[in-house]
């Protein structure tokens, strides 16, 4: 039996060159950042965000996924989306909290390096349709998201923003390390069964972006981590009690 063809060198390089770029974009957004370019921080992350979805494609299409591939893209996670949005968020209003400011960007950072290795070690052990804990790409672009979203707030509201910050510094650094579980959506049964309506509810959703971005990209964040939390105190335990009552239950 013939071998089969081997993936050229340069596959290899392609998925681990996009990881690197992401890893550099969010090296420049902690640049951007100490400068006091929020805005442009925030674009470096949201761009680190979609090479952080392309490299995994990529190596899985061509055949080039490897355990050194992984280990290099939770380190690139880290940096664009556990330390510069941390940095993000002290250089843009933690510093006026002083230590606490210090304390509440390391807890995010913390938490987001917290949330990797242990995605690291159960890989393959839980199902794929969840992730347990919020993602840190997630994360990282809540509170990008957030810093946007925070621009349309009227100037009376800019003693409250700082607070804002730092409660939503340390909330998403705890939802990183809980147990909550967040859709995947790497499964893709219910978009095969119902092709046409997922189209239009991308259509939908793509124009309410475009329409008003900096509102609605920090509410499809908020959606997500609410919906989280649905499925994990409400839907799950409905779920585990109807089962049981089913499970006690004699057969006639």
């Amino acid at each position: 039996m013939e071998n089969a063809k081997q993936p050229r060198k340069g596959f290899y390089l392609l998925p681990n060159m996009l990881t690197t770029f992401s890893m550099f974009l969010g090296f420049l957004s902690m640049v951007w950042a100490g400068q006091g370019r929020f805005e442009d921080a925030c674009m470096a992350i949201l761009v680190a965000a979609l090479m952080d979805g392309l490299d995994g494609k990529v190596a899985r299409l061509t055949h080039t996924a490897s355990e050194f591939g992984v280990q290099l893209d939770s380190l690139a996670d880290l940096v664009a989306f556990g330390l510069s949005p941390a940095i993000l968020l002290w250089h843009w209003q933690l510093c006026n909290f002083g230590r606490v400011g210090v304390a509440a960007a390391f807890i995010f950072a913390a938490c987001g390096a917290l949330r990797l290795a242990r995605f690291n070690v159960s890989a393959g052990q839980i199902s794929k349709r969840f992730f347990i804990g919020l993602p840190i790409p997630a994360g990282g672009c809540t509170v990008v998201c957030f810093v946007f979203f925070a621009s349309l707030f009227p100037e009376a509201y800019n003693t409250v923003t700082p607070l804002c910050a730092l409660v939503l510094a340390v909330a998403v650094g705890v939802l990183m390390v809980s147990r909550v579980r967040y859709f995947s959506f790497k499964e893709y049964d219910f978009f095969r069964a119902h092709p046409f309506g997922c189209m239009i509810a991308f259509l939908f959703l793509l124009a309410c972006v475009v329409s008003l971005p900096r509102l609605v990209g920090f509410l499809y964040c908020l959606l997500y981590i609410l919906m989280g939390l649905l499925y994990t105190f409400i839907i799950l335990p409905r779920r585990n009690r109807q089962l049981q009552r089913a499970l006690s239950t004699p057969n006639e």
